[in-house]
């Protein structure tokens, strides 16, 4: 069904049909979405890749929460990716990076939220007492077409024409890199708010990988902060249940 995840009303939207024709999500698997694009807003006034990588999963995941918490284990797994370690927790006064904007620095504080809402979300869940889980995977360095993409909107420097080219010849393929999202989201033994990757971080076979990034904390309570503010949607796991 349509979604642009760049418009909260498409969100809203289609996450009303989801609701009209299923009483019961057992995945949700969050992927975003856009990578280091020329500056540039939603039609709601976001940034390009904070509204469309995490505000649009933000929407659409706070409206479908009745249904994932319908299922017997309901789950729910967010893309994230290595670039997160370039990113920074969200500044409430300028999420935006207004006249400082950056757009492997964007990319990267989206990324970052990508794995702030999968381990602030699964707190949720734990403190409501929920089966459901949220957990995160990355896809390493995966022959797709989002290098391509971000070379032809004309982002990513030196390194946006660079990357399909290298993905071509050194990523892997997209089956392949599907594998960590796949097994956060199958796993039997996944443990809620946990991170799967590639085993050497770029390829290899998907493992469960450490987290290693400090000011987790501080960084969900912005993201709750700012996310509630922007969209205007809570996200009620309580209430839904």
């Amino acid at each position: 069904m349509p979604l642009d995840l760049s418009s909260q009303e498409s969100v809203r939207a289609a996450a009303a049909r989801v609701l009209d024709q299923h009483d019961r999500i057992d995945l949700l698997i969050n992927n975003p979405g856009v990578m280091a694009t020329p500056e540039g807003r939603t039609v709601d006034g976001f940034e390009t890749q904070l509204g469309t990588n995490h505000l649009g999963h933000w929407t659409w995941t706070a409206d479908l929460l009745p249904a994932v918490l319908a299922a017997d284990s309901g789950r729910v797994v967010t893309v994230t990716s290595v670039a997160r370690h370039q990113g920074r927790n969200l500044d409430p006064a300028d999420p935006f990076l207004a006249g400082t904007y950056n757009a492997w620095r964007a990319y990267g504080n989206s990324k970052l939220a990508n794995l702030h809402f999968a381990i602030g979300l699964n707190r949720l869940f734990v403190e409501a007492g929920a089966r459901a889980k949220a957990l995160s995977g990355h896809p390493g360095w995966t022959d797709s077409d989002l290098q391509t993409t971000t070379h032809q909107a004309g982002g990513g420097g030196v390194f946006g024409a660079l990357g399909g080219y290298t993905a071509r010849f050194f990523g892997m393929s997209v089956p392949r890199g599907a594998l960590s999202q796949l097994r956060a989201a199958t796993d039997p033994a996944a443990v809620g708010g946990t991170l799967y990757g590639p085993t050497f971080a770029g390829f290899g076979s998907p493992v469960r990988r450490p987290m290693i990034r400090p000011g987790t904390d501080e960084g969900i309570r912005r993201l709750w902060a700012v996310s509630e503010e922007l969209t205007g949607v809570p996200m009620a796991v309580a209430h839904a249940r």
